[in-house]
């Protein structure tokens, strides 16, 4: 008959494809009059880093004269004024923005990749296997993070900034891993992932394409936070002489430099503490945003 040939799809309306989660909460945050200027300001911050070579108007390594150019307050010459070493503060926080961003980044990768993948086993198997596991990530959280940090860095002070990122990462996906397992069992046991199995989907791909997207939210704003709080902590470190080796920039080793005499080399704490301050509060109120965002969803 004509009409069980008719195709649905041409009566049933136009059809629009869905969007991302992630795009849907970048959307609905730029609604934000905060968050706009959250973003923008982060916008500016990481294309300054991005661009470090062509913005920088010296060397961030160069020391053109130990002793006429160093100390000096910020001039036209130099906004920011110079360090002990006779280096241009402005370059150095420049560069810095870039070392900083990039380990925060990179950490933070590395904590998704180890703290997903642990929480969504442990939550999915479940059982004997889900209560070894757990006790294994008590274990883990019993532990100081920062301490133990201290402790590694210490034994072994010349670490590469590869070292750094993966220390900085495998010692920070703890509580993600609790997260993404509480969201695992709340959603093994939902209707689609019932059909799935009985589609005769297997265990990895149910978990991978049905349970795994829908955690995307969490995700997300757990790692916008985790960068704000891997950039606290690299520069934490760099302050104590720990942390990113001179004489690459970072903005806790710049203000290491001039520790010792804060009160008179006084930009040389102001300015690469104000880049990290508006750093880590824009990656908060994005944070914050993105997960008003995705309740409401």
């Amino acid at each position: 008959m004509p009409w069980q040939t008719q195709d649905f799809a041409a009566t049933s309306g136009p059809t629009w494809p869905r969007e991302s989660p992630l795009a849907l909460g970048v959307r609905r945050i730029l609604r934000k009059p905060s968050s706009r200027v959250a973003f923008f300001v982060l916008g500016v911050i990481v294309l300054v880093g991005l661009l470090a070579p062509l913005v920088a108007p010296y060397n961030p390594a160069a020391q053109p004269d130990i002793v006429g150019l160093k100390d000096l307050p910020p001039s036209l010459a130099h906004p920011f004024g110079t360090d002990p070493y006779s280096r241009d503060v402005l370059s150095r926080v420049i560069f810095g923005a870039r070392v900083s961003l990039m380990i925060g980044v990179l950490a933070t990768i590395v904590s998704l990749t180890v703290g997903v993948a642990y929480g969504a086993i442990a939550g999915y198997a479940g059982g004997v296997l889900d209560a070894v596991m757990m006790r294994v990530l008590d274990a883990f959280l019993s532990i100081p993070r920062l301490l133990l940090l201290i402790g590694v860095l210490v034994a072994w002070p010349r670490l590469s900034i590869g070292a750094l990122v993966l220390f900085l990462g495998l010692t920070g996906w703890f509580g993600l891993s609790r997260i993404v397992r509480g969201q695992v069992l709340a959603l093994k046991h939902a209707e689609f992932v019932t059909a799935a199995q009985a589609l005769g989907a297997s265990r990895r791909r149910i978990l991978w394409r049905h349970l795994l997207p829908n955690l995307v939210s969490p995700i997300v704003v757990a790692a916008t936070l985790g960068v704000a709080h891997v950039i606290v902590l690299e520069a934490g470190l760099s302050y104590l002489g720990i942390g990113v080796p001179q004489p690459l920039a970072s903005w806790g080793n710049i203000i290491q430099d001039g520790a010792d005499q804060v009160a008179t080399l006084w930009w040389m704490s102001l300015f690469p503490g104000l880049f990290m301050v508006l750093t880590v509060m824009t990656l908060n109120i994005l944070a914050e945003a993105l997960s008003d965002a995705y309740e409401r969803r």
